[in-house]
């Protein structure tokens, strides 16, 4: 993580940003914004994993920064699961849940990637 300074310098917490803009904007309008309860989670899902970025990285060393990267990479598979459930109902479009699983999936192997750089990070230093 060399040249990292910020949580906002990390690729994963910038498309976990787009992503969560990507949530609020597509559960803001239509028959999903009725449905205060799945918008609910999955708004708190996207936001899960950019918070979790952001609040492991200010931890105080690579195991707890690898420990939230963890809960955030498992919120990017609950934002997944929730986008069935808005397909499965007819909330989104075949293309707009495309998209937004693409971008969910993505964004998880970011995560992943940074998680194991972290991981051999800790190891290193044990």
């Amino acid at each position: 993580m060399s040249g990292v300074e910020k949580f906002e310098d990390l690729v994963a917490w910038q498309k976990a940003r787009e992503m969560t803009r990507e949530i609020y904007l597509i559960t803001r309008a239509g028959a999903i914004s009725k449905d205060y309860s799945l918008v609910d989670q999955m708004r708190r899902a996207a936001t899960s994993i950019m918070f979790n970025i952001a609040e492991g990285f200010e931890r105080s060393g690579p195991s707890e920064f690898h420990q939230f990267l963890v809960v955030a990479k498992a919120s990017c598979g609950e934002v997944r699961s929730q986008l069935y459930v808005a397909l499965d109902v007819g909330y989104l479009s075949e293309k707009e849940f495309q998209r937004l699983r693409e971008m969910a999936e993505k964004l998880g192997q970011i995560i992943g990637a940074l998680r194991a750089a972290v991981q051999r990070r800790r190891d290193a230093k044990s």
